[in-house]
């Protein structure tokens, strides 16, 4: 569960997409990151604490369903769905470009629906087939960064051979932030976006042995990895290769190992660049799948999608994110300007909704705790309710900038977009209806009242 939560959050975003950070706002991207982080963290704080108060299947989805309503509910799980679908599409399309470097002849469509169908595969089986492939994968990505971590140290403290150490390129180009102080505070908007991920371990709970124990485990234990493995990564960047030079922006842990001269490094960034993004993959199609599941029980999605394989998999609801998965592949490959750009940024800002819902679902349901089953309040949001208000007012400010910056504009006014499509939906579910309730029967005959493990 731990390696879960880790490794929801460090995907390709950090290993190539923090360039692209730095680009925009020199060394002072490190307290972009940092500022990104204290806010995802205190969100995670926040949503562990209604998990290990109340587990459910489809975790804060039905936290904000009870606390909020149910139009709020059905939106955040659509919501959250198509999020992940997408997701599935851009890392197979990531992971397929990465393969086409070792198999320059084979087309990126056809790499990449063999990337889906085999961890669609993998998904099929089990959670516990899931839970193996990502431990080996967050392995390998958090194996990665502590040994970047440390040659990066060693680089800095004059102890790598042949080098004098210092971190000269802090300020050496310009100053610590040559782009002012509103680049850095802009830079927060998409490095939240790459700390998305992390909420995975509190749907992946419902399929453990013991739920309450490890999220409030995984949690108290990713709240520093993940802020360290960002931020101290980001500042031996900065520190090491000067921010403005062409090769962090193509990939800035690539450029620090080019400069210690270590051998074959875009192979090996390239391995690891994969094994990141298969991984995403990997939890995309498992999220996608368990969060349609958690709609099912409750009449928010066909009732057909709620038959459970032997193995207590939503083999249907597995299948249908795949599906919708390809044919957005299959947009990048016909359509890459038009229908595949539209999808990238109609689910921008889908995130930062859903967090706002899961942050304003916590205040009501701390409150209704501590009136009913304060003795459930184990894992406790720190200062509340001011800190949780405050964390409402930052993510409330972050989506609002996404309105008035330019390279966010468009993603915010198309997940908008997104977002009344869902309301659009909801409004035909209450007047149509199109599943029952709670109730699941799996494919064998059991009757389940959540999915196995």
């Amino acid at each position: 569960m731990n390696l879960i939560a880790l490794g929801g959050v460090i995907g390709a975003g950090l290993f190539v997409g923090s360039g692209v950070v730095i680009g925009s706002t020199g060394p002072a991207a490190v307290v972009s990151f940092l500022i990104a982080g204290v806010l995802t963290v205190l969100i995670m704080r926040m949503l562990a604490e209604m998990t290990v108060a109340r587990p459910a299947v489809g975790s804060f989805y039905v936290h904000v369903r009870e606390t909020l309503g149910r139009r709020a509910g059905f939106v955040t799980g659509w919501l959250y769905w198509y999020f992940f679908v997408i997701v599935v599409a851009v890392e197979a399309v990531a992971g397929g470009r990465i393969v086409q470097l070792w198999l320059p002849g084979a087309p990126l469509w056809a790499v990449s629906l063999v990337l889906m169908v085999l961890l669609t595969a993998t998904n099929m089986v089990s959670a516990r087939s899931y839970g193996e492939f990502e431990y080996w994968f967050s392995s390998i990505k958090v194996a990665a960064i502590v040994v970047f971590l440390f040659l990066g140290a060693l680089y800095l403290l004059g102890l790598w051979p042949g080098t004098e150490g210092g971190a000269e390129a802090l300020t050496a180009h310009g100053g610590f932030a040559p782009m002012g102080v509103a680049a850095v505070l802009a830079a927060v908007v998409p490095c939240i976006g790459f700390f998305t991920g992390a909420e995975i371990v509190t749907i992946a709970a419902a399929e453990s042995t013991e739920p309450e124990r490890a999220v409030a485990r995984a949690m108290r234990s990713i709240i520093l990895r993940v802020v360290a493995f960002y931020v101290l990564s980001v500042l031996i960047v900065v520190a090491a290769v000067p921010w403005d030079a062409k090769a962090v922006e193509v990939s800035p842990y690539a450029a620090v190992l080019a400069k210690l001269g270590v051998p074959a490094v875009s192979t090996v960034m390239n391995a690891v660049v994969l094994t990141a993004v298969l991984s995403c993959l990997n939890s995309a199609l498992y999220t996608s799948s368990r969060m349609l599941f958690a709609l099912t029980r409750h009449g928010d999605a066909p009732r057909s999608l709620t038959r459970l394989s032997g193995g207590g998999v939503p083999r249907r609801a597995l299948l249908a994110g795949t599906v919708v998965g390809f044919a957005s592949v299959v947009a990048a490959w016909a359509s890459p300007d038009v229908v595949f750009a539209f999808l990238i940024n109609s689910y921008g800002a889908v995130a930062l909704f859903v967090y706002l819902l899961i942050a304003l679902a916590q205040v009501r349901m701390r409150r209704g705790l501590e009136r009913t089953a304060p003795e459930r309040l184990t894992l406790r949001m720190w200062l509340f309710p001011w800190l949780s208000w405050a964390t409402i007012a930052g993510m409330a400010a972050v989506i609002l900038a996404m309105a008035f910056l330019p390279d966010s504009r468009s993603q915010f006014w198309l997940s908008l977009l997104t977002v009344a499509v869902v309301l659009v939906g909801y409004e035909v579910r209450v007047r149509v209806g199109v599943g029952t309730g709670p109730g699941v029967r799996p494919e064998n005959g059991v009757q389940r009242g959540r999915t196995g493990s």
